[in-house]
């Protein structure tokens, strides 16, 4: 198969006949295709998702549709979105080696990516539910996100570098298109694809959707996320896109990437923390949860600090971007004045992540991609309780973000919402 065919969708059945030839998949499954067992796991919103077996391995196949899969194909979408993920996953690689997949082949006219099968790995998310306490995950992320939001911004890379990787990612058009609106405006009036747990919820909602601080806040945060291409972001970064073992943690699933703000990726990543630990009364059949939320809180401070600290260590030995150069500072003797650029630099991230945060808590329980945290809570009165606290806590995070001063203060803010016993 070749990037010149016209492009068409895979199946189970056809993947053995199409791929057959491909040598990346073949030296890493086996020659024998009669031996090839696929299976489709795809449970996302967008793409076609394999894992293909052979007597010598197994690989993942990864294909874009034309289309919304989530929607169907009444949601157009370029296919082109593979390409953009096939390059931001190389760049992770470069900058956090070990944090991604490994990619064997990218065929751009049939939108495909092969890449390593992550075993026995399992969703974030997925572990979250089950109430799994994993040890690393905390330290991985946070070490993630600080070295590819640090080395993909002008703190480090040279001018001309990072303007082409921004002129090449910026033509992800149709995926920022779908955040800027789903994420930032849907939620906050009656979209036509929004839905909601009602009508538990309706009133709550509506409430929410009349609160003019709260809508300009959003739009504040919309034009930020727009505007400030600060650095390549993931673009996506939520528990569903994080695979994990007790002792690894990998990241997927980068077609979303762009340059925007650093705060954007953190911001989303917390918020999914946060509102496991909303949900997590939601999944106590078994027994209760307090401990597994009291380390969700945990992660989260974790999370944090690990960020700080990283970013704060390539600030100091990594800084040779056109942004706050050493020559104005070290250079000079004024190492003081560094480390007060870099409390500003912090403290806008701080913020702003705040912000994201509390949009996406509130994107994800009022717009069209809700998550499983909530949704596998089938008492929906329950589920319904759960989602108003969260809606609560994004809604303060969203709006009083400038008066919020650490990461204690959200969590025992937090705290205190779940206490709380009603809609």
């Amino acid at each position: 198969m070749t990037g010149k065919l016209q492009f068409e969708a895979l199946s189970v059945e056809t993947l053995p006949s199409r791929l057959g030839d491909n040598e990346a998949l073949r030296a890493r499954i086996g020659k024998d295709t009669s031996a090839w067992k696929v299976r489709e796991v795809g449970d996302g919103n967008l793409n076609l998702v394999f894992i293909v077996e052979g007597a010598s391995g197994a690989a993942v196949v990864k294909q874009a549709l034309p289309y919304v899969r989530l929607v169907g194909d009444s949601w157009p979408l370029p296919l082109k979105r593979s390409f953009f993920e096939y390059h931001a996953l190389t760049r992770q690689e470069a900058r956090a080696p070990g944090s991604v997949p490994a990619i064997y082949h990218f065929d751009e006219g049939q939108a495909l990516i092969i890449m390593e099968y992550l075993s026995p790995h399992i969703i974030l998310r997925r572990a979250l539910i089950e109430g799994r306490q994993l040890p690393g995950i905390a330290r991985d992320i946070g070490l993630f996100m600080a070295r590819t939001l640090f080395r993909g911004s002008d703190l480090h890379m040279a001018a001309k570098d990072r303007k082409a990787d921004l002129a090449l990612f910026a033509d992800n058009v149709e995926l920022c298109d779908i955040t800027e609106n789903l994420v930032f405006s849907d939620p906050y009036f009656e979209a036509r694809m929004n839905r909601h747990t009602s009508p538990q919820l309706d009133g709550l909602v509506a409430e929410l959707r009349a609160d003019r601080d709260l809508k300009v806040e959003a739009q504040r945060l919309k034009h930020i996320f727009a505007a400030n291409a600060e650095t390549l972001l993931h673009g996506d970064l939520h528990s569903g896109s994080i695979m994990v073992t007790d002792g690894e943690t990998r990241m997927i699933d980068p077609e979303f990437a762009f340059y925007g703000p650093m705060a954007f990726d953190v911001g989303m990543l917390l918020a999914n923390f946060w509102m496991s630990f909303f949900s997590q009364r939601g999944h106590e059949q078994s027994g209760k949860r307090d401990a597994m939320r009291a380390y969700l809180l945990e992660v989260t401070v974790e999370t944090w600090v690990v960020f700080r600290a990283e970013f704060t260590h390539l600030w100091r030995t990594e800084r040779t971007g056109m942004l706050y150069q050493k020559s104005l500072f070290e250079d000079q003797g004024d190492r003081l004045g560094a480390e007060q650029a870099l409390d500003h630099v912090l403290h806008q991230i701080w913020t702003d992540l705040l912000g994201f945060a509390g949009i996406e808590v509130h994107r994800r329980i009022l717009g069209l991609a809700h998550n499983a945290d909530f949704e596998t809570i089938a008492d929906e009165d329950l589920r319904a309780s759960c989602e108003s606290k969260a809606l609560k806590f994004g809604r303060h995070l969203a709006v009083n973000r400038r008066q919020i001063h650490s990461i204690d203060e959200v969590n025992h803010l937090a705290a205190l919402i779940e206490q709380e016993s009603s809609i």
